[in-house]
């Protein structure tokens, strides 16, 4: 496959993983991003083992044991846009995250995903 056939799936997918709300800058614009969605997007996310919601589960733990809170709420976005979480879920994967990433760390991404929720019932979704 070439380079350009692997960004063009790779691209599909991460469209599809953040329901198109991510902008993708032009190929060759940013080395990083080409590579990113080569590779990550291109090879990894689209792999057949684990569906869409189980790599996001994965990507989300991760996201958490980290503290990253900004990503993490773009991954709580895109969870529930793509019906792929209920708000009831990722609430209580946060109570099953805190005692394995930590409770200060877990308590700072209860307010991120309370806030996308409050925005996804504003939105009517």
């Amino acid at each position: 496959m070439s380079d350009s056939e692997r960004r063009e799936r790779g691209l599909a997918k991460f469209n599809e993983v953040y329901c198109g709300d991510l902008p993708a800058p032009p190929a060759g614009a940013m080395a990083f991003f080409d590579v990113m969605l080569e590779q990550l997007f291109g090879e990894v996310w689209t792999r057949p083992a684990l569906s869409l919601r189980d790599r996001r589960l994965v990507t989300m733990g991760v996201i958490a044991a980290l503290g990253e809170r900004d990503t993490f709420a773009i991954q709580v976005r895109s969870a529930l846009k793509n019906g792929e979480l209920t708000p009831e879920q990722l609430r209580e994967m946060l109570i099953h995250l805190a005692p394995y990433a930590g409770y200060p760390r877990t308590a700072g991404l209860v307010s991120e995903v309370e806030k996308v929720i409050a925005e996804q019932a504003r939105a009517g979704g």
